[in-house]
């Protein structure tokens, strides 16, 4: 496959480059968006706009919301990531791919280490969410709070699933293309060029840092930032995005698994999938020492070296069975 753009560009200007594939994937994905409107929702361009500004005023604001949500996600991270890769000459498998996953179980090893992780990370997400800001940042503490009371609005209005529907829709466009798209672009680009301009480590730390920003939630910064670091890691070990997909994917669903069966009222003791409270201890030092555990395992499964590769000769003493890298007789 053949590319307009050289494979030896920096990495610096293809992080620069990703920016300009995804602002044309948003076109695109707008485009779409508003003739998805008016064709399955009978709403004009302004009145879907209006809609999404305010969606819990229409009936048909959580679907819209929904598909717009979904679309734009889709095409401006998961297409730019797409098109960078193609304008560099890449096969999409080859550029986000490298190697090869092996067992397929080892995916279901990566959303095991998700689960396990969760008691653990509460504790940081509970730190993060009482923590302030130095009284020079008071005004910014507040502005932030604010905004982020907002999204939390938001995301409480789209995650209120009171039909079996509505969940699955919800595994979809909030569990399954955010991980799709997002490991493209996070992992599979601006990971990948980042390690390549400085060094593996320095490499998962800054995109782990800028997956984080980019949410724009200071106070759910941190707990963002280290599961980055795990989606990071596993991509750098494993050479393939499918590992970190599926890690992330893990990471959605299975909270949006517990909310639904809370809003069902599936839990008797009052849990709140809601709450950024801290799990027992009793919970949360097992999760760290198994968390350890499964991914010193994954680490050594995935930067093992490739079994030598065995291949038949035929001589004078019959068939027989060489290595590869071993010379013929």
């Amino acid at each position: 496959m053949k590319g307009f753009l050289p494979r030896t560009l920096h990495p610096g200007l293809q992080i620069l480059l990703l920016l300009g594939t995804m602002i044309m994937g948003a076109c695109v994905g707008y485009a779409i968006v508003f003739v998805w409107a008016q064709a399955g929702f009978g709403v004009s361009m302004l009145q879907a706009l209006g809609m999404m500004n305010n969606p819990a005023a229409s009936p048909q604001g959580w679907g819209l919301l929904m598909m717009f949500q979904g679309v734009l996600l889709l095409s401006a991270f998961g297409g730019g990531a797409v098109l960078l890769a193609s304008a560099l000459g890449y096969g999409w498998a080859e550029y986000f791919s490298p190697r090869r996953l092996g067992a397929w179980w080892w995916l279901l090893v990566v959303a095991v280490l998700i689960i396990v992780t969760l008691p653990f990370m509460s504790t940081i997400i509970a730190w993060n969410a009482g923590a302030h800001f130095p009284a020079q940042m008071h005004e910014f503490e507040v502005w932030a709070r604010a905004s982020e009371d907002r999204a939390a609005v938001l995301t409480k209005f789209l995650t209120k699933f009171n039909t079996p529907e509505r969940f699955w829709l919800g595994v979809l466009v909030i569990g399954l293309v955010p991980a799709v798209a997002e490991e493209l672009v996070f992992r599979g680009v601006i990971q990948k060029n980042l390690v390549r301009w400085f060094s593996p480590h320095v490499g998962v730390w800054l995109g782990a840092a800028i997956f984080s920003a980019i949410h724009f939630q200071f106070f759910g910064f941190v707990p963002r930032f280290v599961l980055g670091l795990v989606l990071g890691y596993l991509y750098l070990w494993s050479g393939n995005i499918l590992v970190s997909m599926t890690a992330h994917f893990t990471q959605n669903a299975f909270q949006l698994f517990i909310l639904y069966l809370a809003q069902r009222g599936q839990f008797g003791w009052g849990f709140d999938p809601d709450s950024t409270d801290a799990l027992p201890w009793l919970l949360v030092i097992p999760s760290a020492l198994l968390s350890a555990g499964l991914l010193y395992v994954l680490h050594r499964h995935f930067t093992a070296p490739a079994p030598p590769t065995a291949m038949l000769t035929l001589s004078s003493e019959g068939v027989t069975v060489r290595k590869a890298e071993e010379p013929l007789a």
